[in-house]
């Protein structure tokens, strides 16, 4: 628990320092320099973390296989579980990127009745899916700040994500699928011992990071409103290297604003990264060909080798007079 506490006194010191900053006029910092001191943080971390395991060595083929691997003709293979070429890569990968493929076969094992049980475990992977797509939908529906005019597209989104229209402002449905997300994963690492023992700073930190920046922007939609022509204004200066600092912007929204930042900061050194790595994941991007294709380590040191042939003509006389078959005589 010393892990949650300490992310709890960091998160809430996250959001006394915009505070501070606002008490000391420092609102020029809060809206034009962190920004794009994340950002730029944010884009050079992503790249170093991504050259960094595209450097590292693969030398075996190693994809994770749950089906039967091409190979007779008369033998009925996967080629989803395993992909024997680039389509059946692809297509598993987006299974895996669009659907958590894996994390859907994902089984919870415990000990009962003398012996190992495995039990279906879903309710990781919905809510954990509930919380991406959910993320994603409310990315795209931020656009609309940084572009003038709208897209069509975009309103179409809100709509649909506001299909139920519950309450003024409507209720969006992806706010709620966030935050129940959100809320299933943080209580799985309290709540769970062995998951909890496992837990380091850096997942609880995560997760409230997550939590401030969703929470101040549902506070500032339902409960705390802010100028959103003021906000869109500023947002246009970021894109055109042009920002002014409007006047009078909520404090909710400056916190909003740097817990985002301070997210777009840890991103690129955290867990959250398998946003990237898992293009790079050699159980997931490589096909299982390797009863049909030699793949020789590139990164094996030249060694001289002894062939079988070479042994013979070596060892032949001993060979003969142990009784031992050889190819020439």
């Amino acid at each position: 628990m010393n892990h949650l506490v300490t992310s709890l006194i960091a998160a809430g010191i996250l959001i006394v320092l915009p505070l501070a900053a606002l008490a000391a006029g420092w609102t020029g910092l809060l809206a034009l320099v962190l920004p794009y001191g994340a950002l730029t943080l944010f884009i050079l971390g992503f790249i170093y973390r991504m050259l960094l395991w595209a450097r590292s060595p693969v030398p075996f083929r190693i994809p994770t296989t749950c089906g039967q691997g091409k190979s007779l003709p008369w033998i009925k293979w996967n080629p989803l579980e395993s992909p024997a070429g680039k389509w059946g890569v692809i297509g598993r990968m987006l299974l895996e990127v669009l659907f958590f493929r894996s994390l859907f076969r994902n089984s919870r094992a415990e000990i009962g009745y003398g012996r190992t049980l495995y039990t279906s475990s879903k309710w990781l992977w919905f809510f954990a899916l509930a919380f991406h797509w959910s993320l994603l939908i409310i990315l795209l529906r931020h656009l609309r700040l940084f572009i003038e005019p709208i897209a069509p597209w975009i309103n179409t989104l809100s709509a649909l994500d506001g299909f139920f229209e519950i309450g003024l402002p409507t209720l969006y449905l992806s706010n709620v699928l966030i935050i129940t997300g959100l809320t299933f994963l943080m209580l799985r690492r309290v709540l769970a011992p062995r998951i909890r023992y496992l837990s380091l700073f850096s997942d609880y930190f995560s997760l409230l990071l997550l939590f401030g920046a969703v929470v101040t922007g549902i506070l500032m939609r339902y409960f705390f409103p802010v100028d959103l022509l003021a906000v869109k204004s500023l947002a246009l200066g970021w894109l055109t290297f042009t920002p002014t600092v409007p006047k009078g912007l909520s404090p909710f929204f400056y916190i909003h604003l740097f817990f985002v930042c301070a997210l777009f900061i840890w991103f690129p050194f955290s867990k959250l990264m398998h946003l990237g790595g898992i293009f790079l994941s050699p159980t997931r991007n490589l096909a299982n060909d390797s009863r049909r294709k030699r793949h020789v380590n590139p990164w094996n040191a030249p060694v001289k080798v002894h062939t079988y042939e070479e042994y013979e003509n070596d060892f032949r006389g001993q060979m003969k007079e142990a009784g031992l078959p050889v190819e020439k005589e």
